[in-house]
């Protein structure tokens, strides 16, 4: 019982039945009350029994998952042995009489009835003290849900109706105790699949195919990605450096029928010509010097899977042609051999670079470029998608911290000028600036005032893109070369704009960034960055 509850007063015949029925109701429901675990306070309950109106034994018997079993959930003066043996039938002994009829049951002497099965054992087959049994039945909302029963000690002046009447009461309590329980733990599970799906959704939103991003450029990529991944067609990545091409060409393949099979990655640029051959072909042995092993190449490493060739606008006049023919017929041979080797392999290449202009500068042969070219998908550079720059400086942030057992956070200047910034270098810019800050950070919170200088300075050549609206045209060639003596600075150029735009607006950031072209966040920035207030006259 809660301690901090008022204790209660029977009336002045304390030793009379009904005082101490009443007693035992005004604790259990306190009980009951300030319950938070249901067998706990089930056992409880049934103690009640016990200390108050001296009943011996005391046990709760309820339906189990199935339906077809009564299994004793709770109890008073039985061990944890003896209450697993206590298992009924529905039509089985006292149990099931109570059940089934949903009448009360009185046994007066246990050891005279044949309904009686004592299969806990808690009760001795020989025994000069009379036993006498009393089971109601628990009901909710009409049926029969379990069954109340207790001991007592056979006494010529127990009056058997006042038990029946007080342990319905009690049953009554204990069916809508149950049934709150029941409601509670249904809200709970409720709770957590709408917890389960919320989670789903936005790992579908933010994280679909491994890849952060909600933006309209991002969702183009995923449609794209869940389109041509069914298919084996080969697929041509486009986009800036850091963009995240390996990640799509994953994508596509862990969405596609191959994804049991392996997926190896070739950057074409990261090897000279002769050993890029033997690395995508393989040699035999005695091919070159050196080559005193057979060797197998990443082909045939990637037979029936996938494999992701990176900057393909770097492979060499020569490979495009065995690469072609892979294409075309599925077939080559390891550099030094003869055996014409089959493959089932799936391309996916990617390149940063025009390869039209390739083309037509004739670097890059035009059979090769349009069976490569076959389903292209464009990848956005991280100032074309700002909307996911807060998320994945969120993630980032947190993945670095967990690294580097940490706890930093952002300042809101911090991520607005991040998310305004322009990002020459796209994802991978943004992750490596993040893993430096956090390892480099001395404080709490990452602010503007630790960011390296050629992202703030205006001098660094550097211009946001925000700043290309608002500098004139001769300003931003001017920025990449020494300022000559009298010059005005590309600094004080941007702050006699943003100034004057502020004057003739009467000082309203919003019509201002208006005029500029920028947003009213970026506006403040600029006006805290150079200090402009608005004279007091």
């Amino acid at each position: 019982m809660n301690t901090n509850t008022p204790s209660y007063d029977p009336p002045v015949d304390a030793n009379s039945t009904a005082a101490l029925e009443v007693q035992a109701l005004y604790n259990i429901v306190n009980l009951i009350g300030s319950a938070v675990h249901l067998d706990t306070a089930l056992s409880s309950v049934l103690k009640v029994l016990h200390d108050t109106l001296r009943m011996e034994r005391a046990t709760l018997a309820l339906l189990d998952e199935t339906g077809r079993h009564l299994t004793i959930r709770a109890s008073y003066g039985l061990s944890v042995e003896e209450e697993q043996r206590g298992v009924y039938g529905l039509d089985e002994g006292i149990y099931g009489q109570v059940f089934s009829t949903g009448s009360p049951f009185v046994v007066p002497d246990v050891h005279s009835e044949p309904l009686f099965l004592n299969r806990t054992g808690s009760r001795p087959s020989i025994s000069k003290t009379k036993i006498s049994f009393i089971g109601v039945p628990v009901m909710l909302s009409g049926a029969a849900v379990g069954v109340l029963s207790v001991d007592r000690l056979f006494d010529s002046d127990i009056s058997f109706e006042e038990d029946v009447r007080f342990l319905t009461v009690l049953s009554t309590l204990i069916a809508q105790f149950l049934s709150l329980n029941r409601a509670i733990r249904q809200d709970r599970e409720q709770l957590v699949q709408e917890n389960l799906s919320l989670k789903e959704k936005l790992h579908g939103r933010y994280h679909r195919h491994q890849i952060i991003g909600q933006s309209k450029a991002m969702q183009e990529v995923y449609w794209s990605i869940e389109r041509v991944a069914p298919s084996s067609a080969t697929v041509l990545l486009l986009g800036e450096s850091g963009t995240g091409k390996e990640l799509v060409a994953r994508a596509v393949h862990d969405a596609s029928p191959r994804k049991n099979e392996a997926f190896i990655k070739v950057n074409c640029a990261a090897l000279p010509e002769n050993l890029l051959e033997s690395e995508l072909f393989g040699h035999e042995k005695g091919a070159f010097t050196g080559a005193v092993v057979a060797r197998i190449g990443r082909f045939e490493q990637a037979d029936h899977g996938t494999i992701f060739l990176d900057e393909i606008g770097e492979l060499p006049l020569l490979l495009q042609a065995k690469l072609l023919r892979v294409l075309q017929e599925q077939q080559f041979e390891r550099l030094g051999g003869s055996r014409t080797l089959e493959v089932d392999v799936r391309i996916i290449a990617a390149t940063n670079v025009s390869l039209e202009r390739a083309v037509a500068l004739g670097t890059f042969r035009n059979d090769l470029y349009y069976r490569l070219n076959v389903v292209p998908i464009n990848l956005p550079p991280l100032r074309k998608r700002r909307d996911d720059i807060p998320l994945l400086l969120d993630h980032f942030l947190r993945s670095s911290n967990k690294r580097n057992e940490k706890n930093l956070r952002m300042s809101r200047e911090f991520l607005d000028f991040l998310t305004d910034y322009n990002w020459p270098g796209n994802v991978r810019e943004l992750q490596n600036l993040v893993e430096r800050m956090v390892i480099l950070a001395s404080g709490d919170v990452l602010t503007v005032e630790e960011l390296p200088e050629y992202m703030t300075s205006p001098d660094s050549g550097r211009i946001p893109p925000a700043m290309e609206t608002v500098l004139p045209p001769s300003a931003a060639p001017q920025a990449a070369t020494a300022q000559p003596t009298g010059r005005k600075s590309l600094k004080d150029l941007e702050r006699e704009q943003v100034e004057s735009a502020l004057i003739r607006n009467g000082w309203v950031q919003s019509r201002a960034a208006r005029e500029l072209g920028l947003t009213q966040r970026q506006m403040g920035y600029r006006m805290k960055k150079f200090n402009l207030q608005r004279p007091e006259f």
